[in-house]
């Protein structure tokens, strides 16, 4: 499925994604994949019962046997016989900056993925295709590493204390006066770990008699928040306005379950880029979706902030939209900036009951000093402050880096899924056997890739996962694709049915479609 939107004048680009249809042959074919290690998986656990197997996983005391399991569900059978047959694809030591290219510790396992011994050898130079290292300031040199030796030499390394204690540092408020003049906003707070912003803001936003709309794909981070909160929830299908605004009307007709009593606020949980589709969230259409409705706006920016927009302002930046529009702004600093933590932006009232009601808030130590000036330095290089066009350039050369790879990605015929402009790309897998073999042949080709399965994806929907990043250069995206499509064409995974075919005279950005039988 392609989208491309105009949508009575509400965008103001072309809004492009695709969906490609998975193949009937294919979803078959990862089905017996699945049955096949299912059948496989009950034999096994058969022969360890009967001590036939030596059994390595942990498993109840002897004295034990009659209590209720401590979890005993699909996951764990899932973990025993399907995923460590792939565990070496996960979880590999890198012993260098997370930058371009990476250094990464050997290891082998002589009992199938149960344990690991590392040889001493380290893999040098290593193609790294999958830290969200969007804007390249994971870097062990610059200025902003230096900026950061001269604060760890100042503050130390800890703060020890909360913000409401002893742990407010002249740096922490000088770091939420940058993050508001970053977003356009009143005011902003920032916060020690990104999944913590969301899983321990949301339930100081909402309570019980509110109602949170949720995309089917946000972040785990976003439905733990959603839950602890104790709010009802109702989910929205990806990225669907008609269905979003189906689950509006009802909330506003129906009201509360068995009450009718109108509900106290109603919450749309978003995000800007979702880092498992490279989706990009249709905001003008939620925008006005959320003022015909009078509800409010959560928007998660973690991986779309300094990612999207001519300056790196994300979402909001990218769609010409104003940020009074969105209630909650909010975003992490592990991605684009290179460092750790998240924030909270928005009105002045909004941040103000947050330093006193958010449990991250109030509980929490504070962000390191030294992380701390790694966020300042490198926010003031993409605004331009630091006197350089630099962080211009780097915001540009992503947005190069991005519609390269991924048309070059869709030429080669394999199935890519999201917005053009999404510095995340999907490349689909679909069968078992495939997660492990893509990765490891990438990694002997010298490119460090992600594999990503159930369940953080749909069981059939397997797929690679590529960041972009500006400290590519072209040299290294074009030995990806060369490798990309050398594996592709060994694993047979080029499944599109809707190749693009380059043109020799086709400007950079531009794309043609046309039907190939295959």
């Amino acid at each position: 499925i392609n989208h491309i939107v105009h949508n009575g004048g509400l965008y103001k680009r072309p809004f492009n994604e695709a969906f490609e249809e998975t193949p009937m042959l294919v979803a078959v074919l990862t089905y017996v994949g699945y049955g096949v290690l299912t059948l496989f998986g009950y034999l096994r656990d058969f022969m360890r019962q009967w001590k036939i197997e030596k059994c390595q996983n942990a498993t109840e005391r002897e004295e034990q046997k009659d209590f209720v399991p401590l979890y005993q569900d699909f996951e764990n059978f899932y973990n025993r016989n399907l995923y460590m047959r792939i565990r070496d694809s996960w979880n590999r030591p890198i012993c260098s900056v997370p930058g371009a290219k990476v250094d990464m510790m050997e290891r082998v396992s002589h009992d199938y993925n149960w344990t690991f011994t590392y040889t001493g050898r380290v893999i040098k130079d290593i193609i790294n295709m999958g830290s969200y290292n969007y804007l390249g300031f994971a870097q062990k040199a610059g200025t902003c590493q230096e900026a950061a030796a001269k604060v760890l030499s100042q503050y130390g390394a800890g703060v020890c204390s909360t913000r409401q204690e002893m742990g407010n540092l002249d740096k922490h408020e000088e770091l939420e006066q940058l993050v508001a003049r970053f977003l356009g906003v009143e005011s902003a707070m920032a916060y020690g770990m990104g999944f913590a912003t969301n899983s321990m803001n949301i339930p100081a936003l909402v309570g019980k008699g509110c109602l949170i709309l949720s995309d089917e794909l946000n972040h785990a981070s976003l439905v733990l928040g959603a839950r602890l909160s104790g709010a009802t929830i109702r989910i929205f299908k990806h990225n669907n306005m008609q269905s979003l605004e189906k689950l509006l009307k009802d909330a506003i007709v129906h009201g509360q379950p068995r009450t009718r009593r109108p509900w106290k606020k109603i919450l749309i949980l978003v995000e800007g880029i979702y880092s498992m589709e490279g989706s990009i969230v249709r905001l003008p259409e939620v925008i006005a979706l959320k003022k015909k409705y009078k509800s409010y706006l959560y928007l998660d920016e973690a991986h779309s902030i300094g990612a999207l927009g001519p300056s790196g302002r994300g979402v909001v930046e990218y769609f010409g939209l104003s940020p009074e529009d969105v209630d909650v702004m909010m975003g992490t600093f592990t991605k684009s900036f290179g460092a750790a933590g998240g924030y909270i932006g928005g009105k002045k009232e909004l941040i103000d009951y947050l330093r006193t009601y958010s449990h991250s808030a109030v509980y929490a130590t504070s962000l390191s000093p030294p992380v701390v000036e790694q966020i300042i330095t490198s926010m003031k290089c993409i605004m331009g402050e630091d006197g350089t066009t630099v962080g211009k350039a780097r915001v540009q050369q992503l947005a190069e880096n991005t519609r390269y790879f991924r048309r070059r990605l869709k030429e080669m015929g394999f199935i890519i899924y999201g917005n053009e402009d999404s510095p995340v790309v999907p490349l689909m897998l679909y069968m078992p056997a495939k997660i492990g073999a893509f990765g490891r042949e990438m990694l002997k080709r010298n490119i460090g890739v992600v594999v990503v399965g159930f369940p953080a994806t749909p069981i059939i929907e397997s797929r690679a996962r590529f960041c972009l990043s500006a400290a590519h250069t072209k040299e290294m995206l074009d030995t990806a694709l060369k490798e990309i499509n050398e594996v592709g064409d060994l694993l047979q995974l080029k499944y599109s049915r809707h190749r693009l075919v380059p043109l020799l005279d086709r400007p950079f950005d531009e794309t043609t479609y046309e039907e190939t039988e295959d």
